[in-house]
């Protein structure tokens, strides 16, 4: 039959349009050359270290790939872990930060020279930590804190300077009002700065029972006081931008962040359940993850409100997808680790693959999609360059599908692993268990790392041209 319906059309494009970009958002061209080279800096140990997690993930199925000292698992894991940490999510959020916070208090940035001194040293301390981790050289294995505290000196001054110039762009703000994304960005940046200095100062650390009280606070905390707040506050300021209405309810964001600064604070603790440690410290950390839920709701809500009866416009849109993916990632795996805080599931998940998929799912589908999506909605704004839909597409659902492969497929195991251990069966026998798991570990890996690379040729094509080539661009598109 030759017929066309007269509802559908007789031929249908392989990607949905976008919708164009506003016009270049500033003119100011130094800003946007110092945002560029935060974020390709941050695109660029993305790659570093996720090629890394790419590689350990094969010799989970493969061991005896290598019999090399630097490429072992002890010495590759951290530098896996700090380098999609410090370089990485670290680096691109302040890139973004150092736009929105400017923005909204409608004032230039205090200083581009710090900024550019900051980058430097955050920098040079991911690239020096990570060698001297695959030297040998460590902080003796304490999780997310194995660069040593000269090094990790190096990257708190880079926080401390951005700390001070984002501080003084908001005390010189043309407006009376602090907007909700600058409470999330400056919390995060103050809570970070003390963080680092309780983290590494030795001297009250003597005894294992310290170290380990002091290891729960610092890991839970540069999670959730650095990462988390940092991605909320852009995201305050880019969705209500990107969906040309206003938050829905400013006093929800104000409920959501003075409730994270309470409880978050405290919860550091529920990952040592049974451990040698006071046992009332560990129920004020149960107790605190429970309060968490009062944040979620808080903060979930708010953006999905934000977003109810616009969702038409998150398919026309690069970035909306990763928000909205975000968000809803927030919420459930955030609520998964108040779950996991119980002490009936943690002796069943501890210590097992449970919580390395728990780990990559809020600080995957949380952190970096909303990273993404505030970084899809910037660079266009400040380059009048757009991504490749294609590409765009291909790099979200890899890193979807792949993430959601690794992490079912590590819940499962990990649930079997904790049982078999439970039940007293042979060490060996859990090992067994997992043959298949990490099998598709590294699967959900593979995938993942290839939206990377998508993501990377992305930003490529977003990059700053020269001012005459803008020009040139802007004149031939006017024509057309």
């Amino acid at each position: 039959m030759n017929d066309t319906s007269s509802i559908l059309p007789s031929s249908r494009p392989f990607v949905v349009s976008k919708s164009s970009v506003e016009p270049v958002a500033d003119s100011d061209t130094a800003m946007t050359r110092l945002i560029f080279a935060y974020i390709g800096c941050a695109t660029f140990w993305l790659l570093v270290g996720t090629l890394v997690g790419e590689y350990l993930g094969i010799k989970f199925a493969a061991p005896d790939i290598d019999r090399v000292p630097e490429l072992s698992f002890g010495r590759l894991r951290p530098v896996h872990t700090n380098t999609v940490f410090w370089g990485w999510g670290s680096l691109a959020m302040i890139g973004l930060a150092l736009y929105v916070v400017p923005r909204t208090s409608r004032r230039r940035l205090h200083s581009l020279p710090l900024a550019w001194i900051a980058l430097v040293l955050i920098n040079a301390a991911v690239l020096v930590g990570d060698l001297l981790l695959m030297a040998g050289v460590n902080n003796a294995g304490q999780e997310y804190r194995e660069y040593i505290w000269p090094v990790m000196g190096v990257f708190s001054a880079g926080v401390v300077l951005t700390t001070y110039n984002l501080l003084r762009t908001i005390a010189d703000r043309g407006v009376e009002e602090i907007y909700i994304s600058n409470w999330y960005i400056m919390g995060a940046l103050l809570w970070t700065t003390a963080l680092m200095v309780i983290a590494h100062i030795p001297t009250y650390q003597s005894t294992g029972v310290s170290e380990t009280v002091i290891q729960g606070f610092y890991m839970h905390m540069g999670v959730g006081m650095w990462f988390t707040p940092m991605v909320l506050g852009f995201t305050y300021y880019f969705l209500p931008k990107l969906l040309n209405k206003p938050i829905y309810s400013y006093s929800l964001g104000v409920l959501a962040f003075w409730t994270q600064m309470v409880f978050y604070s405290m919860i550091g603790a529920h990952h040592f359940v049974y451990a040698p440690i006071p046992w009332a410290l560990q129920t004020i950390a149960i107790i605190f993850s429970v309060g968490m839920v009062i944040t979620l709701a808080a903060g979930t809500g708010n953006f999905l409100m934000t977003m109810k009866g616009s969702f038409r416009t998150v398919g026309r849109s690069y970035s909306l997808p990763f928000i909205l993916v975000g968000v809803i990632s927030y919420f459930v795996f955030s609520l998964q680790g108040t779950f996991e805080a119980f002490r009936s599931l943690s002796q069943v998940w501890h210590f097992t693959n449970f919580t390395i998929a728990h780990s990559h799912l809020t600080m995957y589908t949380f952190v970096s999609f909303l990273i993404w999506g505030g970084i899809y909605a910037l660079l266009p704004r400040l380059t009048g360059r757009e991504p490749s839909t294609l590409i765009t597409g291909l790099h979200f659902w890899f890193a979807l599908v792949g993430l959601s492969l690794y992490g079912i497929a590590l819940m499962i195991g990990g649930t079997l692993q904790g049982l078999s251990w439970i039940s007293g069966a042979p060490f060996m026998e859990s090992v067994r268990l997992l043959e298949p798991f990490y099998l598709w570990r590294a699967v959900g890996g593979t995938l993942m790392f290839l939206s990377h690379l998508f993501f990377a040729y992305n930003v490529w094509c977003m990059r700053p041209l020269p001012r005459a080539g803008n020009e040139r661009e802007t004149a031939m598109g006017a024509a057309s």
